[in-house]
């Protein structure tokens, strides 16, 4: 299929057969560094992010168009044998396979790992499901805030131990199993460019929640405890958290022995170091919330910016904590490249968010916007040998939808 001409993954092609978050944040990353991704969006709306109106940009959803730039777009009924016929001309010359469906919606329309595996025997067959598989929960569908609860996270996130179940702020359990298929499909290409052997993999939206307790799993398997909510703090060390100052909140920390007594000489309160609630970490944690009380009575008498260029010239660490906007106008955000622009169609100059890994030889970027709804479905079967006129009776059979409809005629 097409060369993107950029980035390690440059030579790749992906099938994503993905919607909503998870799996197409996969193939955000595997575009990002140069694959070919052609996503494969059902005929009655597309992916379902399409409606996720508002927020919208002159009728085109906010949402889709971050979750899929550097794709190229088509529209083909999966449910028509001709659709299903044309997936299988596409697997003949893709490296990879990605999807979200339940487990066993494939199958049944004979798209599943053994049905393409026959086609392409050095296929790799990615999938993403609430629950992987395997295991009692294979068959349960699955959201992130399911995950969230079931993996442990909602249990240690909160303001206190006796709180309210909270969730975390992100859809961290959408976005982590994405990373983690993307790392998986990066390794079993890797496998395959040595033996030639394609493979099928898997991951889930609980796996992805669970993956982020490793300290509260440390902490439980040694104590036979399980850990609860502490707001800001860590689980193992102190000083590391917010600490309020005069008019607002920071991030410190001081929880090091040179970063400890360095910033209890900075606050005035060097006679804290050898006090016995706090004098290991030890201690401190036994004793934490002594040392938080201790610590915003005397942070409270100057402004963040005052303490953060304190801690700046100290050498110290400490940060502000910013709301996403000004996460996006911070210049280090900007030196590092994560607030890109496209230029779509239709909705014109849009902001996303960029590629977290630099390559120094090979870098990737966000190249193209996200695609409009069957924006490349005549292109990508002109690839794949159809002629003009087979590609029009598609059309009218419905196998297929032609054109660049923008988002809201999509939904509709």
């Amino acid at each position: 299929m097409a060369n993107r001409g950029f980035g390690p993954l440059q030579g790749m092609t992906v099938i994503e057969l993905c919607h909503h978050m998870a799996g197409p944040t996969c193939g955000l990353m595997l575009a990002d560094m140069g694959a070919d991704v052609i996503k494969v969006e059902k005929i009655k709306g597309g992916d379902d992010t399409r409606r996720n109106l508002p927020p919208e940009i002159n009728g085109e959803a906010a949402a889709f168009m971050m979750m899929n730039r550097n794709k190229r777009g088509v529209v083909i009924d999966l449910k028509t044998e001709e659709g299903a016929e044309i997936l299988r001309k596409l697997v003949a010359k893709a490296d990879v396979l990605t999807e979200n469906f339940r487990p066993g919606v494939l199958e049944r329309l004979g798209l599943g790992y053994e049905d393409l595996k026959a086609i392409n025997p050095g296929l790799i067959y990615a999938s993403i499901s609430g629950f992987g598989r395997t295991g009692p929960y294979a068959r349960r569908g699955g959201f992130d805030l399911v995950a969230q609860g079931m993996s442990g996270l909602m249990s240690i996130t909160g303001e206190r131990p006796d709180g309210p179940p909270v969730k975390v702020g992100a859809p961290i359990c959408d976005i982590t199993a994405g990373l983690l298929l993307a790392l998986g499909v990066c390794a079993a290409y890797s496998h395959r460019l040595k033996t030639g052997e394609g493979q099928r993999l898997d991951t889930s939206l609980m796996e992805a929640g669970i993956t982020h307790t490793y300290w509260q799993s440390a902490i439980a398997f040694a104590t036979g405890v399980a850990p609860r909510a502490m707001g800001s703090a860590h689980p193992l060390n102190a000083p590391y958290q917010a600490v309020k100052t005069a008019d607002g909140y920071i991030n410190i920390a001081a929880n090091t022995g040179t970063f400890w007594t360095g910033m209890l000489d900075m606050i005035g309160a060097p006679q804290l170091a050898d006090d016995p609630r706090f004098k290991t970490n030890g201690d401190r944690m036994a004793n934490l919330k002594d040392l938080e009380a201790e610590l915003n009575a005397r942070f409270e008498t100057r402004t963040s910016d005052a303490w953060l260029a304190e801690f700046e010239t100290r050498g110290i660490p400490a940060g502000p904590i910013f709301d996403v906007l000004e996460m996006h106008r911070d210049p280090q955000t900007i030196a590092r490249e994560m607030v890109p622009t496209t230029e779509h169609p239709v909705a014109g100059t849009v902001q996303t968010i960029g590629l977290p890994i630099k390559f120094e030889t090979t870098p990737g970027k966000v190249a193209t916007p996200s695609p409009l709804f069957g924006q490349h479905t005549e292109g990508v079967l002109e690839e794949l040998g159809y002629g003009a006129e087979e590609i029009a009776r598609l059309a009218e059979t419905g196998a297929v939808l032609l054109g660049t409809l923008p988002n809201q005629e999509a939904a509709e």
